[in-house]
């Protein structure tokens, strides 16, 4: 599966940022190949407004068929829902690999909804 998971750095020790909009960056994971790539989140890391629905349609186009970040607002969940992308919210801040593993054995589902207001830093 394709993963693209928020993180402030680019190593596949970074840990998973609990922002999702404003993440500084997103690592592009593909789960059965091991491969990943990272992709700056310049244009919406400091956006005034709209960083949740931009955030999530770059993600749509990098082809993610899944998104692990701490927390995602309405509008963002609205447009990774429609594009069947499902969204799974991690807390403790694990590293890439294990928020990958945690979410491939069940331990965590994916979200039903938003679970932050907008505008949400």
């Amino acid at each position: 599966m394709k993963y693209v998971i928020s993180v402030k750095e680019q190593s596949l020790d970074a840990r998973v940022d609990s922002r999702f909009g404003r993440a500084q960056m997103f690592a592009l994971y593909d789960s059965k190949t091991g491969e990943c790539s990272w992709h700056p989140n310049t244009q919406n890391f400091q956006a005034a407004q709209g960083a949740g629905i931009q955030t999530a349609q770059n993600v749509v186009n990098l082809g993610a068929e899944a998104v692990i970040s701490g927390h995602c607002g309405p509008k963002a969940y609205r447009v990774l829902e429609a594009a069947g992308v499902r969204i799974y919210s991690i807390e403790g801040n694990p590293t890439i690999k294990d928020a990958v593993q945690m979410i491939e054995s069940g331990k965590i589902k994916a979200m039903e909804g938003a679970d932050v207001e907008g505008h949400w830093v």
